[in-house]
């Protein structure tokens, strides 16, 4: 295995751009790659990667940011179950500002409810272990990456015997969202930078339906800028010959059938569902549910969550920008009233939203 710094090499990036450059000149017409990775997203605005790219290769962001993607509707019912007497909700760090249709997470803990942020699923079990009189909320946000944690965190409940522990799940899962984003005709995509951390779990095969379905090249590379240069110059070598098939540059972490073990579990636990993708809408069966066997470990059916309708600035562009149909600099609010210090979109939330990371290395 490489050491990482060699991924980051200056020589072998510059003379991996001048091979991609000389590649794309033999290209009759312009090509868009999406990644689908917000630790992708970071990386290529953080190493400046389009700078790099010939003209006629583009990069888009999409919908790759978990956090990103979470509803209003669920931030708000994570709201409600903060402000119930007793309760304790835990979660990860990104979610803490992410807005709802009024509030956030960070406001609700300043007005005195009980949020704690937590590393790990299993460090909320452990704080529902210490405290037997009050009912921890979990915040299971995320994809195929943390599912399985989250999973194994109900099964550790379970047999320990832990019956005040639950979770609020909103785990969505990545291939579906890129099948519909393949049949959109304002994206014209050519190819998908598959996610690396998703692909560990999944492995490179789950793609296999959509590029059967669109014949779209797909490639599942890693983070460091040779990574991805690599990645572009494979999909940019199938789209010359006409090919479509399923790549793995990040081999060291990747394999076809990803992880057995991880999927079992988690689909022990969870169980398909249709899920609202903020800024996308409803994907019909690309969302995790708590299945009825461990119903007494699912806030949904805990808790009493009427939410009325979602609310969000229909001056924030964030669903245009998941979509990749806009840069983050096409908002009209971004910089300006809305910056990582005052995000009014989740995509300036998340520390691996686009907006996020234009902001911090693409400005």
């Amino acid at each position: 295995m490489k050491h990482q710094d060699e991924y980051r090499n200056p020589r072998l990036i510059s003379a991996m751009a001048m091979n991609l450059r000389k590649m794309a000149e033999k290209l009759s017409d312009p090509v868009s790659f999406m990644e689908v990775c917000g630790t992708h997203t970071m990386s290529i605005y953080r190493y400046g990667l389009r700078s790099l790219l010939p003209d006629n290769v583009r990069l888009v962001s999409g919908p790759g940011c978990p956090v990103c993607v979470t509803p209003a509707s669920y931030v708000d019912k994570a709201l409600a179950c903060a402000r119930i007497r007793g309760n304790i909700v835990a979660t990860f760090g990104d979610m803490m500002r992410v807005p709802g249709s009024a509030s956030s997470l960070m406001e609700a803990r300043g007005e005195g409810g009980d949020v704690r942020i937590v590393y790990s699923p299993l460090d909320a079990l452990e704080i529902a272990k210490r405290n037997r009189d009050k009912k921890v909320v979990f915040l299971g946000v995320g994809f195929e990456t943390t599912a399985p944690a989250v999973a194994a965190a109900i099964l550790e409940g379970e047999r320990l015997g832990v019956p005040n522990f639950c979770v609020l799940a909103a785990h969505k899962t990545m291939p579906l969202p890129m099948e519909l984003l393949s049949s959109d005709p304002e994206l014209s995509l050519s190819g998908y930078i598959c996610p690396a951390h998703v692909s560990v779990i999944i492995g490179g095969n789950a793609y296999l339906p959509i590029v059967g379905k669109h014949r779209i090249p797909c490639v599942v590379t890693g983070f460091e800028p040779a990574d991805l240069l690599q990645g572009v110059s494979m999909l940019l070598s199938q789209v010359m010959k006409g090919e479509a098939g399923v790549e793995i540059q990040y081999s060291r972490g990747v394999s076809p059938n990803g992880n057995p073990r991880a999927l079992e579990i988690m689909n022990r636990v969870f169980e398909p569902c249709d899920a609202i993708w903020r800024g996308v809408g409803m994907i019909p069966g690309s969302g995790l549910s708590i299945r009825n066997r461990f119903s007494g470990f699912d806030a949904e059916r805990i808790f009493d969550l009427d939410i009325p309708v979602e609310k969000e600035n229909s001056a924030c562009r964030c669903g245009d920008v998941l979509k990749g149909k806009l840069s983050p600099f096409d908002c009209p609010l971004f910089g300006s009233s809305c910056t990582p210090e005052e995000p009014v979109g989740a995509c300036m939330v998340s520390s691996e939203g686009t907006c996020a990371a234009a902001y911090k290395y693409g400005r």
